[in-house]
């Protein structure tokens, strides 16, 4: 039976894993800043993180934030899995962080860099935004009459669950390096998915494209944080609504 740590492990993607790799017959250690026995700040490391990993053979690092820390975050449980003699350490990160110039994109290209050269034997996992993003993005944006959106930008949401599946079996694995990204089955405008999400949750709104301006927004309009190619996953963003949106 094989040791897998999952961090981040009350989040949207991390909740899901823990219970695959144990539904796998794996043990899975559930780490997140609330999760006993292993409630540890991966920001500030420590005694709690040594003994979250000691004996651990893989880690899913699944732990995030857009708020900062997740550089200092890798490098602590890097490090703590260098001492521990952990064999494979699996990061998630997202398609395009090597091509949007946004300093989230930017925080998750340096940890990508920071597994690969850790010395530790790594897989890294690039997927598109899940839908439940869209939907709190356009929860967020239709609180006033009209929901305003970036003119031009599509999207390529993918379901969460599938991408815990994916995980799952490359924890189950041995180290890979950068595996083939995966994406949703569509790439979809921006208007469509907040039509969508308007007509599942019966909100009255109007929609307007307005242009933007700088690298970033250019690099959304061209499509770097697209996959086309890639669009391995099967739940569409109204497969999602209908099980997730309530009037």
């Amino acid at each position: 039976m094989t040791t897998i740590l999952v961090t981040g492990a009350t989040g949207t993607l991390g909740r899901l894993v823990a219970p695959r790799l144990s539904a796998d017959g794996h043990e899975a250690r559930a780490l997140s800043r609330h999760s006993r026995p292993y409630a540890v700040d991966l920001r500030e490391g420590g005694a709690g993180l040594d003994a979250a990993v000691a004996g651990v053979d893989t880690i899913v690092h699944c732990a995030t934030t857009p708020r900062g820390g997740d550089e200092q975050a890798a490098a602590h449980l890097i490090a703590a899995a260098q001492k521990a003699g952990v064999g494979h350490l699996l990061y998630i990160s997202i398609i395009g962080v090597d091509r949007v110039p946004l300093p989230y994109y930017r925080t998750k290209l340096a940890v990508e860099q920071l597994v690969e050269e850790s010395g530790l034997g790594w897989t890294v996992l690039r997927t598109t935004q899940f839908h439940d993003l869209l939907v709190q993005l356009f929860q967020l944006l239709a609180k006033v009459p009209v929901l305003v959106l970036p003119a031009g930008v599509s999207d390529q949401p993918v379901e969460v669950a599938e991408v815990a599946d994916r995980l799952a079996e490359l924890a189950a694995g041995s180290p890979a390096g950068r595996v083939d990204d995966m994406a949703g089955p569509e790439v979809r405008t921006f208007e469509s998915l907040a039509r969508a999400y308007l007509k599942a949750s019966g909100r009255r709104c109007a929609v307007a494209n307005v242009p933007l301006w700088g690298a970033a927004y250019r690099a959304f309009r061209e499509g770097g944080h697209l996959a086309p190619e890639r669009a391995v996953g099967k739940g569409t963003f109204e497969e999602y609504l209908a099980t997730r949106i309530r009037r």
